[in-house]
């Protein structure tokens, strides 16, 4: 296959945010003119540079997601949107790393006739509430996705809140605070058992708990599995007390009006009621990958245990970032790697990790086709099929193997679809490794499916071979129909795995259980994902014992 760079143009078909700017330029010496093009987000309008890395990393950004909610809300970008350097990159002829543009604070002062505050800016001025003292910050890591500039208040009291005492994140970008450490005591705003009321002074204990159930907030129910939300229906062990979703009927789909009733309901642009909420001590995170690991930070930094039930995010900076914070900050983090937490998984990894029943492994093969397929939008904005659907193939490989990376990874793919197509993106694929024990694997990944789910996987040793099948709920076993005798869907099959990664979840908020995806393991996984889709686009092997794959580039260097 051939190799071109992208262009602008593609990067903005890409990414809804961003959106190429033109510039008249003339020359002094000769009196001509040209046109040059600019890619740039819109916004915050900054100019960006053409590179995959950075351009996922200014969208993971808490300043970009705050901004974007504010335009979102106001309908269109106020004066108080001042994002650093948007008239700077306005005329630059070049695309601009934003990182290199000088950091400047705006600051409201809490006296709205504060001199300081230019005669145009005041009209459109909220005036800002009381400010309350804030200890030093810790020092924060390079990586850290969130902003770390004082913002400004873009809310407008015509808009209604459903919260009136508080400020949400997102409607005021500030910097956080570490919740709690035994050196720095800090004093935050947080709502007490007893009301809805916004306490000052209050302090985070390590777990919240109303008797021995667990108060817990799930954000992103458009978005979440079905079969992840049954689950926390019927779990007795836990009082759902928020659930953050701009679209209602989704809510209502989903929970029965006897949980309503006992749980609220908030806009996207009032998270920051959930996160100073004491009576939450995990929270439930199922946004796709783009806003995720910016939600997942800011729940760690407000001394809650996440449950990210999507991918964190398709880039490995972002990832370690996420881990580094929860390992910082003493909170639980618990990747939905939800495969491993199947009970037909279990008993193999038993058989094949602890019993060694099987002897050497030498070949194991899987079959994963998605029913119904995923949205194709969500697809995209989840890195697609390499990192969407095959990465959890790819982790249950290494864990059954117990190694880390294959020596050698090739992939063929294709799009069957027309959308897929146009998005350069693969609806079917197939991907082989061979890891350095010599085991062999094969990997049959497909958006196609005929009105059930197709996840099938066998394990062959130098002992014996064992294998899963399609389960299902007549017992018979169909072969060569077309028309399955019982439909499946994928979340209907891994129910069970779903449900017991929720109970895995309540059981490290307890203390009991470590996480049992930990960042290594994560990264394997994504470096294996990327250097498969790799091979898709060269048409050529990928060799990871001599070839470092940069798995935040991958996608921005091939078309």
């Amino acid at each position: 296959m051939g190799r071109k760079k992208k262009t602008l143009h593609d990067y903005a078909a890409e990414f809804t945010d961003l959106a190429v700017k033109r510039h008249l330029i003339e020359h002094k010496d000769s009196g001509e003119t040209s046109v040059v093009e600019t890619l740039y987000c819109k916004s915050c309008e900054l100019p960006m540079r053409v590179r995959r890395d950075r351009i996922l990393e200014h969208l993971a950004s808490g300043r970009h997601y705050r901004n974007r909610r504010l335009i979102k809300q106001h309908g269109t970008r106020t004066p108080l949107l001042l994002s650093t350097g948007a008239d700077l990159g306005s005329s630059l002829p070049m695309g601009l790393d934003t990182s290199l543009v000088p950091q400047t604070s705006f600051i409201l002062p809490s006296n709205p006739c504060s001199s300081s505050i230019s005669t145009s800016a005041r009209g459109n001025v909220v005036p800002s509430p009381p400010s309350y003292h804030h200890p030093p910050l810790l020092p924060v890591h390079r990586n850290t996705i969130s902003s770390t500039t004082s913002v400004i208040s873009g809310r407008e009291d015509a808009t209604p809140s459903t919260s009136s005492t508080h400020q949400s994140s997102f409607g005021a970008i500030h910097i956080r605070n570490p919740p709690m450490s035994s050196k720095h005591t800090n004093q935050r705003h947080v709502i007490s058992e007893a009301s809805n009321s916004v306490v000052p002074g209050g302090i985070y204990t390590s777990s919240n708990t109303r008797g021995n159930q667990i108060g817990l907030a799930i954000i992103g129910v458009s978005y979440a599995s079905k079969a992840l939300l049954r689950s926390l229906n019927e779990e007795n062990g836990c009082c759902l007390y928020y659930i953050v979703e701009d679209q209602r009927s989704e809510v209502e789909g989903v929970f029965s009006s006897e949980i309503l009733s006992k749980t609220r309901v908030l806009q996207e642009q009032d998270v920051d009621i959930v996160l100073n909420d004491r009576r939450v001590s995990g929270v439930i995170i199922c946004s796709l990958p783009e806003v995720a690991a910016v939600m997942t930070l800011e729940t760690l930094r407000a001394g809650k245990a996440v449950l990210c039930e999507k991918l964190l995010s398709t880039s490995r900076q972002t990832v370690e970032a996420c881990f580094d914070e929860a390992d910082r900050y003493g909170k639980p983090l618990v990747c939905g790697f939800y495969k491993r937490f199947d009970p037909a998984f279990k008993f193999l990894h038993e058989k094949v990790r602890e019993n060694k029943s099987l002897g050497r492994i030498q070949k194991i093969s899987t079959v994963s086709r998605i029913y119904p397929s995923v949205p194709l939008n969500n697809l995209k904005m989840s890195g697609g099929l390499y990192y969407n659907t095959a990465m959890f193939d790819i982790d249950i490989v290494t864990w059954l193997l117990g190694e880390r990376i294959p020596d050698t990874v090739f992939s063929l793919g294709h799009a069957f679809c027309s959308d897929m197509s146009a998005m350069k993106e693969a609806d079917t694929a197939t991907i082989c490794m061979k890891f350095a024990s010599g085991a062999v694997v094969s990997l049959d990944i497909s958006q196609h499916c005929t009105k059930s789910c197709d996840q099938r996987l066998e394990v062959h040793g130098s002992q014996g071979t064992l294998r899963i099948d399609n389960q299902n709920p007549l017992g018979i076993t169909e072969n060569g129909t077309s028309v399955p005798l019982c439909s499946q869907t994928h979340e209907e099959r891994y129910r069970e795995a779903y449900a017991e990664l929720f109970r895995h979840f309540l059981r490290t908020i307890k203390g009991k259980e470590q996480p049992k995806v930990i960042k290594e393991q994560y990264i394997w996984a994504l470096q294996v994902a990327a250097a498969a889709e790799q091979s898709w686009h060269s048409g050529s092997a990928v060799d990871l014992r001599n070839e470092v794959v940069d798995v935040s580039i991958i996608k921005t260097e091939i078309v």
